[in-house]
Order: C-alpha cells, then sequence, then structure tokens
C-alpha cells in the first residue's frame, strides 16, 4: 500500500462530520510522523539568530592553543580582547564576555 492510499484512507475514516482541514493534517501527521510544530521551529531559528549575534561569531578571533588551554584572540595585545578556556567552546564563550567587558567598546 502506498502513502497516498494510507492517508486517503486515514482521512476518509476521520471525516465524519467535520473539518476536512484537521482530517488531512492528523492524516499527515500520523503518516509522516511530523516531529516539529511552528513554536520548535521559531525556537530554533532564535536560537540560531542569537548565535549569529554573538561577538566570536561575527568578528571571528584568532583561535590558538596554549599548553592544556585555548586562546580567542582578536586585535593586538595588550588592547585586544581576549578569551581563555579549556577547550575552544570555552575560549570563544569568555571572548563574548570579554568582548562586552572591554572599557569604552574600544575593540583593535
Amino acid at each position: 500500500m502506498s502513502y497516498s492510499q494510507e492517508i486517503y484512507d486515514a482521512v476518509r475514516s476521520k471525516i465524519t462530520g467535520g473539518d476536512i482541514g484537521q482530517a488531512v493534517s492528523d492524516a499527515a501527521r500520523q503518516a509522516f510522523d511530523i516531529g516539529w510544530s511552528v513554536e520548535s521551529v521559531k525556537t530554533e531559528f532564535l536560537n540560531i539568530a542569537s548565535e549569529l549575534q554573538r561577538p566570536s561569531t561575527i568578528y571571528r578571533p584568532a583561535l590558538m592553543q596554549d599548553g592544556n588551554g585555548w586562546l580567542a584572540i582578536y586585535g593586538d595585545l595588550p588592547t585586544g580582547v581576549v578569551g581563555t578556556g579549556h577547550s575552544p567552546a570555552e575560549a570563544m564563550l569568555d571572548f563574548d564576555r570579554a568582548w562586552f567587558r572591554t572599557e569604552g567598546g574600544n575593540h583593535g
């Protein structure tokens, strides 16, 4: 049996007095296991937009290993912005925090 036949049968069995649109939507969700919703897509979009606004994403600091730690550096030392951490991800998060701590907003 094809998916279209399954959907047709499911829709036909659910239309007893009512809302054809809802019946089609319910049948499609059951047949194709649509696990997302408008709210989850909206939330994911907002998460991505937030990540794209991080200073470490916008300015792409140089990332380098320093012994057992990591550095994310933008600009020249000592006036540049530096983030440190035990991993590249921690260094980038610390860079984001350091970006907003830098006095006067002068970043290289």
